[in-house]
């Protein structure tokens, strides 16, 4: 009942074959496999042989017990409710995942979907693994983040009729700083968890015995060597790799089948649990041994029925030759262990030299984001799949109009992430880069976009800008901006007349711009130039007032431009002019 954390007692072997055997006496609706499939005999694609695995015991669970009942004969089909409002009966009690439990298994398929699409994992492997391993973590026993209300803990792993696993943890998961024990609903031994851990529901946290926890870890170990689960063999071989044996793999496949025929939710705490474990005899009787018959020398007759040791038939004291010790058993090779995958074997991301990430909207950034991909000692890895993901208030994008990118480390464990292209938006947004299938320190980077500028600005005609007292400029005012010699399109700009060459302050008399109800505006913002560089400012008005105005148009970036603008009097006005300012640019 464990994943990498106990190895099952060998008294249980029987109970488990009388378990299979009832398995293969189950009707064609539980039949997992092909039609003919031989339950508790190795199949035609090898399923029963060892999986090499990196962890302790050469599986998930170290061989370790788990729960041998088998699901109903009957499917949980619904059947048609009593009416609106009435519930569907779902079939039997077996047919119901705590909700908690259900919902952390079904988040685990599709992170395996988006990180490991070529593995195919169903959510239903990852119920029937953990309802043979735990019984749904005894039932839903959870709290609303998913870790269990009591630790939920394997037998100790000291040799003693399981796999002899010293301390590898210091008792952190287990509280066991002599030997292993399997940890949580989807029993993990320590030594395992330490590499295949993973974080599932988001809290920063590794914890075995949350259930979002440990069905990611469980799905990621089902993953590795890139099985595919939508083939017999890459599904057999990974329920062989999380327990080594042919009747858990029975097990584990007919309550897979069991729940793809229908299942649904039920209150945390209310699951079914389940009775009989592979470590003892409940429900399952292993049949008797017969005894073997006395030993005896050349010549010798054996003993009669009945007979009194030590005496022959006609009352004699012949001694019977003692019996040769037998043989012992020829150990069991180990698995050849299976390094972990290269995943597996990235501690963090460190940034590769990443420059300062700047550019102005709209503009391709100059500088790309490298980041590398590094074992605890700091060793690179390569061949990692490493994503880039764009947040924050930007429409900034990579190149090509995508705000995730995933790339692969080279041979010097590092990953270039795609350019960054501005949008319109300025200001900050973050890019983080993750490991595609690992919860492990990532690298967050801040990327800056700036506002369009401009340098310089220029009137596109030298024409004067006169009128008389009282009527409107015939010509508008274009100016063209321009940044270190090149046009410079979507600047913003603001329009103001000004009291003079030294006083910025809004003139209250003179030329003015009209609104949409025709009064007087004498200032402009919004403004922007267009892809050429060019601003056209609307009709200029003039008031009573004659004299030389001045008109100040200012961008982003810092360009500045000040232009005259002359009104007469009128051929029968005797106003007096206003003093004429000073211009200047």
């Amino acid at each position: 009942m464990a994943a990498h954390f106990g190895r099952r007692l060998r008294k249980g072997a029987a109970t488990t074959a009388v378990a299979a055997a009832a398995v293969a006496a189950l009707s064609a609706s539980q039949a997992p496999g092909v039609a003919g499939e031989d339950h508790g005999r190795p199949t035609a694609t090898g399923a029963s042989a060892p999986v090499p695995d990196g962890s302790a015991g050469g599986n998930a669970t170290g061989n370790s017990p788990y729960y041998t009942d088998l699901p109903p004969l009957n499917s949980p089909n619904p059947s048609p409710s009593a009416g609106a409002g009435t519930p569907v009966s779902r079939g039997g009690a077996e047919a119901g995942i705590p909700a908690t439990v259900l919902d952390a298994y079904k988040k685990a398929e599709a992170e395996l979907r988006s990180s490991k699409p070529g593995c195919n994992l169903p959510w239903q492997l990852l119920a029937a693994i953990g309802n043979v391993e735990s019984g749904q973590a005894r039932g839903g026993q959870v709290d609303a983040n998913g870790t269990t209300l009591h630790r939920i803990l394997g037998p100790q792993l000291d040799g003693n009729g399981f796999a002899l696993i010293a301390d590898t943890d210091d008792g952190a998961y287990d509280g066991n700083s002599a030997y292993d024990q399997a940890v949580g609903p989807m029993q993990f031994i320590p030594s395992t968890w330490a590499w295949a851990g993973r974080d599932g529901n988001g809290d920063g946290e590794k914890d075995p015995n949350n259930i979002y926890d440990a069905a990611l870890a469980a799905g990621h170990y089902l993953c590795r060597n890139s099985w595919d689960m939508s083939t017999e063999d890459g599904l057999h071989r990974a329920i062989l790799s999380y327990n080594n044996s042919q009747d858990y793999l029975d097990l584990v496949l007919n309550w897979m089948e069991y729940y793809r025929k229908g299942t649904h939710s039920v209150p945390d705490g209310s699951g079914d649990l389940p009775e009989h474990r592979s470590d003892t005899g409940s429900g399952h009787t292993a049949p008797p041994t017969p005894p073997s018959p006395p030993r005896t020398e050349p010549g010798q007759k054996p003993d009669k029925p009945g007979g009194d040791k030590g005496h022959d038939g006609n009352g004699g004291n012949e001694t019977p030759a003692p019996k040769p010790p037998k043989p012992p058993k020829p150990p069991v090779p180990p698995v050849p262990p299976t390094p972990p995958s290269q995943t597996d074997l990235v501690d963090h991301l460190e940034d590769a030299g990443t420059e300062k990430l700047t550019a102005t909207a709209g503009d391709a950034f100059t500088e790309r984001i490298g980041t590398r991909a590094e074992t605890k000692a700091g060793k690179s890895v390569a061949k990692i799949r490493v994503r880039f993901t764009i947040t924050g208030d930007t429409d900034a994008t990579f190149d090509g109009g995508e705000t995730v990118a995933t790339v692969v480390t080279d041979a010097k464990g590092v990953a270039l992430a795609p350019a960054l292209q501005a949008g319109e938006k300025t200001g900050d947004f973050k890019v983080t880069a993750a490991v595609v299938g690992r919860s492990v320190k990532g690298v967050d980077y801040t990327a800056t976009v700036t506002a369009r500028a401009a340098d310089t600005l220029a009137r596109t005609t030298d024409t004067p800008l006169t009128c008389t007292a009282g009527g409107e400029f015939a010509d508008q005012v274009q100016v063209k901006a321009t940044y270190k010699g090149a046009v410079a399109g979507k600047v913003a700009a603001t329009a103001t007349l000004v009291k003079s060459a030294t006083d910025a302050t809004e003139n209250d008399k003179g030329p003015s711009f009209k609104d949409a109800d025709g009064k007087s505006v004498r200032t402009l913002t919004g403004l922007q130039t267009d892809a050429k560089g060019l601003l056209t400012l609307p009709k200029l008005y003039a008031d009573d007032t004659t004299g030389t105005f001045l008109l100040r148009i200012t961008t982003t970036g810092g360009a500045t431009l000040t232009v005259e603008l002359t009104v007469t009097a009128a051929a029968d006005s005797t106003e007096t002019p206003a003093p004429s300012p000073s211009a200047s640019s």
